[in-house]
């Protein structure tokens, strides 16, 4: 599709979602002299489709009725931006005690609990998913520090001691890669072999991570995100999965993962998404953006950003859901690409408000996963947070909420 015509065809999305009463993505009203946060709709929204009362994230989209570790760990990321603790403090007993089996200091949380084929509910795969609890981690760190809670600090730190331990490999053994971050803690090595996804490394909460644990490897593992990024993506698209092979004369390479191929999609999305919002005093900010240009090229050239891609041919497929355009926002604020962000940003805003239409929710939740991007990437377009150099989050509420610590 040539760029006017996919322009003109956003610029009708935009017109349609500016005259409906999308108040998520309008400013926020002017500051309370009260410590209020800024009304988010689309948080209160979240905790409608999704937060049951006990604290779970429900994923109605499949038969299992699931919940996964990540979208309990997203569920309390946006908490702590909408300076909501009482739902935070739900999700996160709710994870330890169902994913963690009540005790943080000794287990990795399950990444898949739901309905089993029993009729039971529970754990249904008990391995981890290492991006979840980065974010755990990094959600618990940054709520001990502007909410005072030293209970939050506790888990979180005992949660990274666990990932430190189980969820980091050297790639290529000794001498080779270096540190990275295993996709969890069972099944990512074989012989000469280890896998990792890129989409579960966001620099932001590396660097926040290397705050907190200044003896350990994530600073390292921050370069090596990099470098892994340069190495597998030779036409600037992130792959869902990669696998780093030693050859038989010890010479090592990223290439296809051997389950996945050379994919890029609905994990990979992501990886744009958390370049964008990579401070820009970050030494790794620019060479990050600098790796990834694929998809904005993409997304500019048919309007919309595919669903898949071959990230070593450069091959696209299918049309993205609108949580792609969503996902890719940050990336455009970032670059500079004004046109294109407010054509993908007109698509977010229409798909959004058309999904939480009554008669659309009265057939089935809204999408999660389009959901949550929108979540992301509107947030921060909006300012509701930003990342420091340092990792920290830097939250709108904290301007007005005298509780609010920034140190």
């Amino acid at each position: 599709m040539p760029v006017a015509c996919a322009l003109r065809r956003a610029a009708a999305w935009l017109v349609l979602a500016l005259a409906a009463p999308v108040a998520a993505q309008a400013a926020p009203a002017a500051q309370a002299p009260t410590c209020a946060p800024p009304a988010w709709s689309r948080w209160d929204a979240f905790k409608q489709h999704y937060v049951q009362k006990d604290g779970r994230v429900l994923d109605a989209s499949t038969p299992r009725q699931h919940s996964s570790s990540e979208g309990m760990s997203y569920g309390m990321f946006f908490a702590l931006v909408a300076d909501d603790r009482e739902t935070f403090d739900r999700l996160w007993h709710w994870s330890v005690d169902n994913l963690a089996g009540g005790d943080i200091s000794k287990h990795l949380p399950a990444w898949f609990w739901g309905l089993r084929d029993d009729g039971t509910w529970g754990v249904i795969d008990a391995n981890s998913a290492s991006d979840a609890d980065l974010w755990f981690i990094y959600a618990l760190l940054e709520a001990a520090r502007v909410w005072h809670r030293p209970d939050y600090e506790r888990d979180g730190k005992a949660l990274l001691a666990l990932v430190e331990t189980r969820e980091v490999a050297e790639f290529g053994g000794p001498g080779g890669f270096g540190a990275m971050l295993l996709p969890g803690a069972d099944g990512f090595v074989q012989p000469n072999q280890w896998r990792a996804n890129p989409s579960y490394l966001p620099m932001p909460v590396l660097r926040r991570l290397a705050q907190a644990s200044p003896q350990g490897p994530w600073n390292k593992i921050a370069d090596n995100t990099l470098r892994l990024i340069q190495q597998s993506s030779p036409r600037g698209y992130a792959a869902d999965w990669v696998a780093y092979d030693v050859d038989k004369d010890g010479v090592g390479k990223f290439g296809p993962d051997p389950a996945k191929g050379a994919v890029g999609s609905y994990d990979a999305v992501r990886t744009y998404m958390w370049a964008g919002m990579t401070a820009v005093d970050d030494p790794l900010a620019k060479p990050m953006m600098q790796a990834l240009g694929g998809l904005a090229q993409a997304t500019a050239q048919n309007g919309v950003p595919p669903e898949k891609v071959d990230v070593h041919t450069g091959a696209l497929s299918g049309t993205g859901p609108f949580g792609f355009s969503a996902a890719l926002l940050p990336y455009l604020q970032a670059s500079g690409q004004q046109e294109l962000l407010e054509s993908q940003l007109g698509r977010v805003r229409y798909a959004w408000y058309a999904s939480l239409a009554p008669a659309q929710v009265a057939r089935h939740q809204p999408p999660y996963y389009d959901y949550v991007l929108s979540m992301f990437g509107t947030a921060w377009l909006d300012g509701r947070y930003r990342f420091r150099r340092t990792g920290q989050i830097q939250l709108e509420w904290e301007k007005s909420c005298p509780h609010a610590v920034t140190r």
